[in-house]
């Protein structure tokens, strides 16, 4: 199993793209108050909040962030439909929850969203309210599949069908 880890690692590190560093261009600057980043998603009229929920040595979280996103086209839209926030599920770092309860990362991540595997992208309207139908957890395939991941929370298409039939629907569009 660990074999297969680094082989994926380095499979995903080969197939790295040249882009921009997601820290700085994909990702928001944050002090880890949720209901204040709310009300700033809100004021910058933007759809809700993503956060991605990741560890340090997890090899799919890597691939995420040197394969999509460090694509500008990627940081673009997430930038213009959401703020985008990086939680390490095994961080001591006091975030403040969308009830105003002051917890850690790892308290968040765990006892409250259930994050056990990384990546899991989670997405939350302008009320706060996590749209379960919208988590993703793994790496996407391509930049492709995550912007129809961000399409799928913007157009509100979780409201009426899975992301699996909704690109299955997108992909008959295109032929």
């Amino acid at each position: 199993m660990v074999g297969w880890l680094w082989y994926c690692l380095l499979v995903g590190t080969a197939l790295a793209q040249p882009g921009r560093d997601p820290d700085q261009y994909f990702f928001n600057e944050t002090f880890w108050d949720l209901k204040e980043e709310l009300a700033n998603a809100r004021e910058q009229g933007k759809q809700g909040i993503l956060i991605m929920f990741e560890m340090d040595e997890c090899p799919f979280c890597h691939r995420m962030r040197q394969t999509v996103l460090n694509q500008p086209e990627v940081q673009e839209y997430f930038r213009q439909h959401f703020i985008n926030i990086a939680i390490d599920i095994e961080g001591d770092v006091e975030v403040v929850d969308f009830q105003e309860r002051s917890t850690t990362m790892k308290d968040f991540a765990f006892r409250q969203y259930r994050v056990r595997a990384t990546p899991v992208f989670a997405f939350f309207d302008l009320d706060g309210k996590y749209i379960r139908r919208a988590r993703y957890t793994g790496a996407t395939r391509d930049k492709k599949e995550f912007l129809l991941l961000g399409r799928y929370v913007v157009e509100q298409a979780y409201r009426k069908e899975s992301f699996a039939r909704y690109k299955r629907r997108m992909r008959k569009r295109e032929h």
